[in-house]
């Protein structure tokens, strides 16, 4: 729903709201935070019909209060804003374990119902909603998928600016409302965010307006920036860049002062943020020139967007004392500030006392209804926060539109006949998806994108960039498809807002680096896993890893930019979510991308190298490969070519990732050159998910095509681009795991060249030829000759990368097709 009135419509005025309205904002207040207590507390007597008992109050009292309250006064103050102006907002809930306000508005809201039938809007509703709370087949304590209105958990905190920023990222009409807890606030993630601004564009995205909400502590201890002198803080936050607005609660009972202070920042910041987008919008604010000066401390480049720095006591309107010792406003606060319920009476009757204080026969009718004048209060339709679309942004997604994977791949001749850098040619395919995509389709990227070798798509975009930008610079603009900063954690989280709020895009990375995403990486496949199981959650695009860069291929950055582990970390998650893709080649890499950018409700990785390498598929059969995701190449091995049955090889040669395929082709082919006799079998795996069980993964082999594949009994020598182990993992429970045996990287690597990396970790075609050589019976000790001449030709290789500071020419110019005309001579 789009509100057609202009700024000045909206906001004839920042003067006070009528007292009835304040008055009516503190009732919802009173509400949410008697529902909010509700949840923490108790499984029967929802509205206090009598005397709370022991019986009525949970077993298990689980939740946070401390932060709720406040979450509650924003979110009411929200929607008297939204009421009074149109304007659309999502509500993101910085601070952990904040998911009894989200709960509470929803159901006050009136979309709770709406969505849980079995939660309904009287009294039994009310029995149902409390006891559901961190219950036992219930609902968590956070603002958790399940809940309406979030698409942000807030159990891991850090995460909310970066979330918020890429939910308006091309959603012009969007305000995200962020209040960010003054414990989040520490985090790294969160401290880095503040820098968001510096790439949003007024005129085509929409506003963050951050809610820095300090009320004192953490869990245990005070927090940094509610101890940092006020004037310290308005430096710190006027030094990222926006103006903070203060509203301080001094006095916890001057309620309607509250009230009327936040109202009035409230609305002085929304004239704001449309006073600094319109002239953009109008075309009456063009980029400022690169010479232009900074005129005092003001930077004329980009605009001073608008914050509220909220103070307000801990567990506001809760117990103030508990046996004696302060808890409002002090740590106490921080999660249940009377924890005797059952068996301290004084502690019973002052939780009484507690939710009475809300006057709850003031804000229910008979029936347990909220009163019409309060759910008055809640904006009409999608402009609720709890039923904003941007919150279940599958119902914003439309589809790509993607170029015809013909245009883009490559034509060869034969196998390996043509050298590719698969990433070069990747961004010539993204740069055509940027161009017919674009208002929903984006690039995130640590300032790799070039290094990654997708400069390509530089020929229909820029790199958004909101500061000054000097005549040196090349692909800044004031908008642009890329987006990138040296935060990891930052272009996570803009790609998961991005992606959750209904668009596109793909987050491109060195391959040893994602690691520091780890833990956004797992909260987003949570996050996944649970809204998959929920009908009214539509499904969203795929969140895309492409990690290049990557392990076999670092010349110069040596040991510290090795390791290839984030597989590891991902295959963990549920098998419902997770794919992993090692494209072998550059049309393999180009299919898997078209295929990875039309899934829904996925996380995909996909790891590539982008230096000039071997393509081994034509276009046909590298998409065929793809959608198999596991087959043999005759071209590579040396099976009976007979008619009729056939036996089955001596030895069956495995790989996956580009760097393994192409040691494991080079390897198969001195083996037919000098064993023209050895049956041999090379079996590539692009989805490496192929090779789990079927019971465990969705795309995982039946053991019966892993069985043809593989054989139930002849070695398999198995080259994986990652850590060995990982592949004995995912087929342990396979019939001849046990002849499975598997080279990858373990932890040996240095600044040096691809190949001596290769023998380093004993993947080098020589190592996998002996490999073969020992573990096929029938060439036992017949072939010492031959083994020792592979021992030694590691060795002078070895040495030649030491004397020369390369790799052999006869190892870096090697092509297969040479090696098969040696073969036949």
């Amino acid at each position: 729903m789009t509100d057609t009135r202009t700024p000045e419509d909206r906001l004839p005025g920042t003067a006070l709201p009528p007292q009835d309205q304040l008055q009516a904002v503190d009732a919802w207040w009173r509400a949410a935070n008697y529902l909010s207590a509700g949840q923490i507390y108790l499984r029967d007597n929802p509205l206090l019909r009598r005397p709370l008992e022991p019986g009525d109050v949970k077993a298990r009292l689980l939740g946070h209060w401390g932060t709720t309250p406040g979450l509650n006064f924003i979110y009411a103050h929200l929607n008297r804003l939204i009421n009074e102006t149109g304007q659309q907002f999502l509500f993101i809930t910085g601070p952990g374990h904040g998911g009894p306000a989200n709960v509470a508005n929803a159901w006050l809201e009136g979309t709770y119902s709406e969505i849980y039938s079995h939660v309904g809007e009287d009294e039994d509703g009310l029995h149902t909603l409390f006891k559901q709370f961190s219950y036992p087949g219930g609902v968590p304590s956070h603002a958790a998928p399940e809940t309406p209105g979030s698409i942000h958990e807030g159990g891991e905190l850090g995460y909310s600016l970066a979330h918020a920023y890429g939910a308006v990222f091309d959603n012009p009409d969007l305000v995200a409302a962020t209040v960010i807890g003054d414990g989040e606030a520490e985090t790294g993630p969160l401290a880095a965010s503040w820098h968001s601004n510096s790439f949003l564009d007024p005129a085509a995205d929409g506003a963050v307006l951050p809610i820095l909400h300090l009320n004192g502590y953490k869990i245990a201890n005070p927090t940094v920036l509610s101890r940092m002198p006020e004037s310290q803080l308005v430096k710190l936050l006027e030094g990222y860049g926006y103006r903070p607005h203060f509203v301080t609660v001094t006095d916890p009972d001057a309620i309607m002062t509250a009230h009327e202070d936040f109202a009035a920042a409230l609305r002085t910041c929304l004239s704001e943020i449309h006073a600094i987008q319109e002239p953009y919008r109008s075309g009456e604010k063009q980029a400022v020139p690169a010479d232009a000066p900074v005129a005092g401390d003001v930077d004329p480049h980009a605009p001073r967007w608008p914050m509220i720095v909220l103070r307000s006591p801990k567990g506001w309107t809760g117990p103030r004392e508990v046996d004696g010792k302060p808890v409002e406003g002090t740590w106490r606060a921080h999660q249940v500030p009377l924890s005797e319920v059952h068996d301290n009476p004084e502690h019973l009757t002052q939780l009484q006392d507690w939710l009475q204080s809300y006057r709850p026969e003031e804000l229910f009718d008979g029936d347990g209804r909220l009163r019409g004048e309060i759910a008055a209060l809640a904006p009409a339709g999608n402009l609720r926060m709890s039923a904003t679309p941007y919150a279940n942004g599958g119902r914003l997604l439309q589809d790509l539109r993607l170029p015809a994977y013909a245009d883009f791949a490559v034509a060869i001749e034969e196998p390996g006949g043509e050298r590719v850098s698969p990433m070069l040619n990747l961004g010539k395919y993204l740069a055509e998806i940027i161009r017919l995509n674009p208002e929903n389709f984006r690039i995130f990227g640590p300032d790799e994108t070039a290094s990654n070798r997708l400069q390509e798509v530089y020929g229909v975009t820029d790199k958004v960039w909101q500061q000054r930008i000097e005549a040196v610079d090349e692909h800044l603009a004031r908008s642009g498809r890329v987006v990138e900063v040296l935060s990891e954690h930052l272009c996570e989280g803009w790609l998961e807002g991005y992606l959750l709020t209904g668009r596109h895009g793909v987050f491109n990375c060195y391959e040893a680096f994602v690691h520091i995403v780890d833990s956004m990486f797992n909260q987003h496949a949570k996050w996944l896993k649970v809204s998959r199981e929920l009908p009214w959650r539509q499904p969203i695009a795929s969140l895309n890893y492409l990690l290049s860069s990557h392990v076999w291929q670092q010349d110069h950055n040596g040991f510290s930019h090795q390791d290839p582990g984030f597989i590891d970390h991902v295959v963990n998650k549920k098998a419902d979510v997770i794919r992993v893709y090692l494209p072998p080649d550059a049309n393999t890499l180009l299919a898997v991308t078209q295929h990875i950018l039309g899934t829904r409700d996925r996380v995909n990785v996909v790891v590539s190298g982008k230096q000039p390498a071997p393509v081994w598929l034509d276009p046909e059969e590298a998409k065929l490969h793809v959608k198999r995701g596991i087959g043999v190449w005759d071209f590579a091995g040396s099976e009976d070519e007979s008619p009729g049955v056939k036996p089955d090889p001596d030895v069956v040669m495995g790989c996956a990732g580009d760097v393994p395929t192409l040691e494991t082709i080079a390897a198969a082919a001195l083996l037919k050159e000098r064993l023209p006799q050895l049956r041999i079998r090379v079996v590539n795996v692009v989805d490496l998910m192929r090779l789990q069980d079927s019971t465990e993964h969705p795309h995982g082999l039946s053991d019966r095509d892993f069985d043809t594949l593989f054989t139930k009994d002849r070695p398999v020598v198995f080259a994986y681009h990652g850590y060995p182990w990982l592949i004995h993992r995912l087929t342990y429970r396979r019939t001849n795991h046990s002849n499975l045996h598997v080279r990858g990287y373990k932890e040996e690597g240095t600044t040096t060249t691809p190949f001596d990396m290769a023998m380093l970790n004993q993947i080098d075609r020589f190592q996998l030829a002996i490999d073969v050589l020992d573990r096929v019976p029938s060439l036992g000790s017949t072939q010492a000759g031959f083994r020792q001449w592979l021992q030694d030709e590691r060795q002078r290789c070895r040495q030649y990368t030491r004397d020369e500071g390369q790799d052999p020419p006869f190892i870096s110019g090697w092509t297969l097709e040479e090696a098969q005309r040696s073969t036949q001579d």
